[in-house]
């Protein structure tokens, strides 16, 4: 039986993943901001088999009370098994153009309180010597797009800590696995106009618990996204600064 904490557990793929899990009859601890909802969902988690639901109220970007979160729930299920970490905010890029403020809040949630919370839990993973830690980055941290790029900056600065919090604790017996997906239709994408390479979030989460299974390092959620993104990583930068993308 598996002791899984989910961050973020209100988001679209972080219900999806947590329904599997929940299948497999294991514990799970929610953190998300509304209580309401996290509420619905625990009783729903419950009925589809997990053997114990738990939740907090849970704030990004107040980091003082990470630690003291993390602990209680690490404490309500006796140990951790697995945390995966799913919250975030698509903020408005044209805006944050013009408003430091509003670019340091998205930087904040998207990318320092995942830092955060990665530096508590590490520490406490690598003292028990094992354990997973799954986080959700994206296919946009891979390149800097004129569409997205302080969205993109945040989900690269976590790719990059996640590659060395994993090169850190790989001798500890700890699995680090980053999750990166590409357009997933969830109501955070509501506005968008969905195309062929748009995913459902039951389809990531389908690939979220597989690649825990086998203990990937870093996936491309769906798997085209892979070959997708290496074409734009290559691009020559003379050539991508004149693109519209």
């Amino acid at each position: 039986m598996e002791r899984i904490l989910i961050v973020g557990a209100t988001s679209a793929i972080a219900e999806a993943t947590a329904r599997r899990f929940a299948q497999q009859g294991a514990k799970l601890y929610l953190l998300a901001r509304n209580r309401e909802r996290m509420e619905g969902l625990a009783r729903d988690l419950r009925i589809r088999g997990a053997s114990q639901v738990s939740f907090a109220v849970f704030d990004a970007n107040d980091f003082d009370s990470h630690q003291a979160l993390l602990q209680r729930a690490i404490d309500d299920m006796g140990g951790l098994d697995l945390v995966l970490i799913a919250h975030g905010t698509l903020g408005d890029q044209k805006a944050c153009e013009k408003s430091f403020p509003l670019t340091l809040r998205e930087l904040n949630t998207n990318a320092i309180s995942v830092i955060s919370l990665l530096t508590h839990l590490a520490n406490d993973l690598e003292a028990q010597r094992h354990g997973t830690i799954a986080v959700i980055s994206s296919v946009a941290g891979d390149r800097g797009r004129q569409s997205n790029y302080v969205y993109g900056t945040a989900k690269g600065a976590v790719s990059i800590f996640l590659q060395g919090l994993r090169n850190r604790l790989h001798k500890k017996g700890v699995h680090v696995l980053t999750i990166k997906p590409g357009f997933v239709d969830t109501p955070m994408t509501a506005a968008f106009r969905k195309g062929p390479l748009w995913a459902s979030a039951d389809r990531i989460a389908e690939g979220i618990v597989r690649s825990v299974q086998r203990k990937r390092d870093e996936v491309y959620l769906p798997g085209w996204w892979a070959a997708i993104m290496m074409v734009i990583r290559n691009i020559p930068e003379r050539i991508f600064r004149t693109l519209s993308l």
